[in-house]
């Protein structure tokens, strides 16, 4: 999968040259109509060329970046996908509950983290050392909340609410809770 840090710099960068063009039309289109003399008006041909060529620029960046989120394919054809490893979680009163210390996953591994709330409404987030997130989703009281992910590199990664749950659940946090190992065969 794709990292999704390389994946939000690249729609960041993306998205950002896309607003600045639309920005820089809607300027170039303020000043034609706002400064005096004959020359102050826009005509139909190039307002609606810019406006077309913005639409197809805009919906070409979303079909292009469509398949660039490292989970879709995955979210796609969850039904026929068996994961390596299964992990059932537990949250509540303001604390996760895990099955082991240390949630231990090699790469490559398809693996299914199944959250289980039996009180509030939490969030379940993977973060790396740099407490940039990997992924999170709503833990809701009552439904299945589950979420497959499948690791490509080594690291350690610490869970944490992502959800607000009230003053007690400012913190609800376990550091170093996942380990992520390669080896050699794991990594061809």
């Amino acid at each position: 999968m794709v990292d999704s840090t390389v994946v939000l710099f690249g729609q960041t960068l993306a998205y950002t040259c896309y607003c600045l063009a639309i920005l820089l039309v809607m300027g170039w289109f303020g000043y034609k109509i706002t400064r005096p003399g004959k020359d102050n008006k826009v005509t139909n041909v190039l307002f609606y060329s810019f406006t077309g060529m913005l639409v197809v620029l805009g919906v070409s960046l979303h079909i292009v970046t469509y398949n660039t989120i490292p989970w879709a394919p995955m979210d796609l054809n969850r039904s026929e996908i068996k994961a390596d490893k299964e992990f059932n979680i537990t949250v509540e009163k303001h604390k996760f509950t895990l099955p082991e210390e240390t949630l231990n996953i090699n790469c490559h591994e398809k693996v299914l983290f199944s959250v289980t709330s039996h009180d509030l409404t939490y969030g379940f987030g993977l973060f790396r050392q740099d407490n940039s997130m990997v992924f999170q989703m709503q833990v809701v009281p009552g439904h299945p909340n589950d979420i497959l992910w499948e690791f490509d590199r080594a690291g350690v990664y610490t869970i944490r609410s992502t959800e607000y749950s009230g003053p007690a659940g400012v913190d609800i946090t376990i550091k170093d809770a996942v380990v992520v190992t390669c080896n050699e065969s794991a990594s061809n």
